[in-house]
């Protein structure tokens, strides 16, 4: 007779036969550090989660002695949460000895709980500027003010005869473009690495640097910090450093430590340097903290599908060292087999790795680590692993240009949703405007015949802050016909009032909003219009002007996710109008939240599911495909000039020279970090960028292609243009270097 202890043991067992061979060594994790390096389509979140399911039962977890999960995304934490409550209700057990949170999340958890030590309060306003944030626009300012001569430097530059009106023209290129990006790179790149602004000065002394660019990064970085404590704001690094300031109290770091059994970190190669810190102080013995052997700190990664070091400070050494320092302790585990692809495209996959590192197209950089993907056994206890290829499986196309590819696109399309009517298929492009350029194009080829869904679309969800400015810009001046025929556009875009000649309604901004009796009768559109925007003005007049966010979302027929958002939106100006809710003040705040910043929207659906729907074509770049699978994967315009792409220099910029500030100082405080002395100079450095993006732009590549199931379309235009903003402009472009190679490596593919 089974015995309770016994059932649980049997059940264990039968959890952890379920899984592959190398997510079986997660499962038999018993303590101490891990790594475990995965390839594309191992199942790692699945391995890691029947881990930390096995772990909570072995180790009888609950909630005073908890297992944390951390992951990079919210959607890829709620994924995994699922899965591991999936599994402890098989196992009978309570889900109450585990946590999965983002690095962020967890970090304001424990930044926020005790405000003394982070010196962060729960009143801060959470902002992530871009360039043309006020913030940084301050920044700049101040900096200028500062340092008059430094500023004259960078002004003269090269080449300067000391006319007046370049001197104007380089002044403004200068204020509203180079140092703005140069602050935005620099402050977000110094700060996750953990360098303070008195670090890039005293490293800026030892660089031969015509600019001193990390001395202009410094005086940034400080001004920036100035700013922030001054308006009560904060930043993602700053939740981390906050984090890291609460635990260096030796009480408050020995009560988190007791209260963690261990950290299991997914995504681990995107992980920047002080998010490390923080997972190694939580996992760490409380009786032993410096002794990384001790530490309970299993980090799940592909250091392959590292694609975001090139606009944030993670980068895949990190993992790879502490791969290299967990394989000379035993303690490296690998993830090789794959059952999401068919044969053929992982072959194609393991030769783009093998081709791009051996032939050095990246310099002295090594786009990947050498681990190919081996596909599963015939006895794998997952179904559906390694699927029969749909054609050829790898297809690869030279159409006569990119409108020509499109409708190949579309025409495939079709033809596999009518034989496979349940399948899923995706077009992978490289930017949002080759994204546009393909669902406009299905869209003139194709009309209804395909049900297309494209992301970039949704994801521009700033469609809620933009809708709703809009509408109050109306709501202050109802006479202005600019903003009257925005208001009008918007609500024409919403299907709230009839299509019609909205130019015709602006020219008499009052005759439109209030006629008199001697005014012609306006017919039924024009009716429906004016009583739409009248009824606005009504509330304008009756509402205070709080509410007006909230009403106008109500009266745009916002989705569950768009009031969400709108909720959101309109707790955050409430926030930074610190107290004075007058229309002025809301409009100054939200046009600031909208011209200068990503404001996240707020999700009430898994946005994955939408992505992968059956039937559905999903129009998605390659950054945003990671982590998703596809039966059918198109990926078009595959030029020389896109992968790997080249190092831009802005023509009005070059007056600095043939490098870009910016990445000068990305590439010298990167050297810094992985203590590369003595840092390179400026034409070293923008060298060492070069290599670096196009060894990123390699595993983006390889990223895309293994997102694949049963085939991989691929094609390289012969004509193409140079910029997507003007695709009309079609002129001969080279094939990105792999895609000859390939042909030749398997002939039989070319279509």
């Amino acid at each position: 007779m089974l015995t309770p202890t016994s059932l649980e043991t049997l059940s264990l067992q039968q959890l952890r036969d379920s899984l592959r061979l190398g997510q079986r060594e997660i499962a038999d994790w018993q303590g101490g550090p891990l790594a475990v390096s995965a390839v594309p389509g191992s199942g790692k979140s699945t391995g890691m989660a029947a881990a930390a399911a096995i772990a909570i039962a072995r180790y009888q977890l609950n909630i005073r002695h908890q297992l944390v999960v951390v992951t990079f995304t919210r959607s890829a934490a709620a994924n995994i949460k699922a899965k591991i409550k999936g599994y402890l209700k098989d196992l009978g057990l309570p889900a109450n000895g585990f946590t999965v949170q983002t690095l962020h999340g967890l970090a304001w958890s424990i930044a926020r709980a005790y405000p003394e030590l982070s010196g962060l309060n729960q009143d801060c306003v959470l902002v992530t500027p871009n360039q043309n944030h006020r913030l940084i626009r301050t920044c700049v300012e101040q900096w200028i003010s500062a340092n008059a001569r430094h500023y004259q430097t960078l002004i003269e530059g090269q080449q300067f005869d000391g006319e007046e009106t370049e001197r104007l023209r380089r002044q403004s290129v200068l204020r509203t473009e180079v140092l703005p990006a140069l602050a935005s790179t620099v402050i977000h790149e110094a700060k996750s690495s953990g360098l303070m602004p008195e670090d890039l000065r005293r490293q800026s002394q030892e660089v031969n640097d015509e600019y001193s660019v990390l001395a202009i990064a410094a005086g940034l970085y400080e001004f920036y910090q100035m700013q922030l404590r001054f308006r009560n704001l904060i930043d993602y690094d700053e939740m981390i450093l906050g984090a890291l300031r609460v635990l260096d109290d030796p009480v408050v770091r020995e009560t988190w430590q007791r209260q963690v059994f261990a950290v299991f970190e997914d995504e681990a190669q995107d992980s920047s340097p002080l998010q490390t810190r923080l997972l190694e102080i939580l996992a760490a013995a409380p009786a032993d903290p410096e002794n990384p052997d001790q530490a309970n700190l299993v980090r799940v990664g592909d250091p392959n599908q590292a694609i975001n070091s090139t606009f944030t400070p993670a980068d895949p050494v990190f993992f790879c060292e502490f791969c290299a320092a967990c394989e000379q302790k035993g303690r490296l585990a690998t993830m090789t087999q794959a059952g999401r692809s068919n044969r053929r495209i992982i072959d194609a996959a393991n030769f783009v790795l093998q081709w791009a590192n051996q032939s050095r197209i990246a310099g002295s950089e090594q786009p990947f680590r050498f681990q190919q993907i081996q596909p599963v056994p015939p006895d794998d206890p997952q179904p559906n692993a390694n699927p029969p290829a749909e054609g050829k499986g790898l297809e690869i196309y030279r159409p006569e240009d990119v409108y020509q590819t499109v409708e190949w696109i579309g025409k495939r399309a079709i033809a596999l949703f009518k034989e496979n009517p349940d399948s899923r298929a995706a077009v992978l492009v490289r930017t949002n405007e080759q994204g546009r350029f393909v669902v406009k194009e299905l869209e003139r080829w194709y009309g209804g015949k395909l049900q297309v869904y494209e992301v970039g679309q949704r994801d521009r969800q700033s469609h809620v802050p933009d809708e709703l400015l809009t509408l109050l810009r109306f709501l202050d001046r109802p006479h202005s016909p600019d903003y009257l025929k925005a208001a009008l556009t918007t609500l024409v875009e919403r299907k709230l009032i009839p299509t019609q000649d909205l130019n015709a309604l602006v020219s008499l901004p009052e005759q439109f909003l209030y006629p008199g009796p001697l005014d012609p009768p306006g017919t039924e559109p024009v009716i429906q219009a004016r009583h739409f925007c009248t009824n606005l003005l009504h509330a304008r007049l009756e509402l205070p002007p709080y509410q007006l966010i909230p009403f106008l979302a109500l009266s745009l027929n916002y989705d569950q996710s768009e009031l969400a958002t709108a909720d959101k939106l309109a707790e955050r100006v409430s926030q930074q109008s610190a107290g004075d809710n007058s229309l002025a003040t809301i409009l100054r705040v939200l046009s600031e939240i909208v011209s200068a910043e990503q404001f996240e929207p707020v999700d009430a659906e898994d946005p994955e599911d939408r992505y992968v729907r059956a039937g559905q074509l999903t129009v998605i770049t390659m950054h945003k495909a990671k982590g998703l699978d596809w039966d059918f994967v198109f990926l078009p315009f595959l030029h020389e000039n896109t992968i790997p792409g080249t190092q831009w220099i802005p023509p009005q910029s070059q007056f600095l020279g043939e490098f870009t500030l910016a990445e000068v100082a990305r590439a010298q405080i990167r050297a810094s970090v992985h203590n590369q002395f003595p840092l390179p100079d400026t034409q070293t450095a923008w060298e060492r960028a070069k290599y670096l993006k196009t060894a990123e732009e390699f595993r983006l590549l390889y990223v895309a292609m293994t997102r694949a199931k049963r085939l991989l379309w691929m094609s390289a235009a012969q004509k193409a243009p140079f910029t997507w903003n003007k695709p009309d402009n079609l002129d001969e472009r080279k094939f990105c270097p792999v895609i000859p190679a390939l042909i030749e490596q398997f002939p039989w593919a070319k279509s």
